[in-house]
């Protein structure tokens, strides 16, 4: 599970292991930015996701239609006034095995994709440090380590942090008192420049 988008709190308790369609709904940043939001905050509008991520409503509103299309979410016709739809996120998690190889082409795009993402809600964490209430920022950490490794040593170290972090998960209604959602973002790859073939050698 090399490539997977934030668990959420609010959606269903069940993950989904991306087939190539949906890898291919998924392979676009943005988008990926909207499923997220609406697993960590729970059902919302095109206009709320808007906002939130600061897009056109148009826009927003076409990528919704678009995780729709691929399953991946669904709307609430309970909702709302009647004017505009309120979509919520259909699963918890989605997960991606990029050694899936009939999913190469698509799950190459994804993972790319993924990376973006994270990059989006890194920035957007950092510009609120400043704001950080003290026990908050005492806890949080921003850390990466040059590691040596091969591939079959970050397959292992994968699996271990995922062990240790599954003892961490669970939903909102079990959360303990004080709780916030917490995003861990983890990441491995190599560093830029360092595994490619020469040029031309590809």
């Amino acid at each position: 599970m090399a490539a997977s988008s934030t668990a959420s709190s609010e959606s269903s308790e069940r993950d989904i292991e991306l087939d190539t369609a949906a890898l291919r709904v998924l392979a676009h940043p943005l988008r990926l930015n909207v499923l997220t939001l609406l697993r960590e905050r729970g059902p919302s509008t095109a206009t709320l996701v808007a906002d939130e991520l600061g897009i056109n409503p148009g826009a927003a509103s076409y990528h919704l239609r678009r995780l729709a299309a691929g399953g991946l979410i669904v709307d609430e016709p309970d909702r709302g006034t009647g004017r505009e739809r309120w979509w919520k996120s259909v699963h918890r998690q989605s997960i991606h095995d990029p050694a899936a190889a009939e999913q190469r082409e698509a799950g190459r795009a994804y993972t790319q994709a993924v990376a973006v993402a994270a990059a989006d809600r890194l920035r957007r964490a950092a510009q609120e440090v400043v704001l950080l209430p003290e026990e908050w920022l005492d806890a949080t950490v921003y850390s990466d380590f040059l590691l040596y490794l091969t591939p079959g040593d970050v397959d292992r170290l994968r699996a271990e942090m995922f062990e240790v972090i599954s003892r961490y998960r669970h939903g909102e209604s079990e959360a303990p008192e004080g709780s916030s959602p917490v995003v861990l973002q983890v990441q491995a790859f190599p560093v830029p420049g360092t595994v490619l073939p020469p040029a031309g050698e590809a």
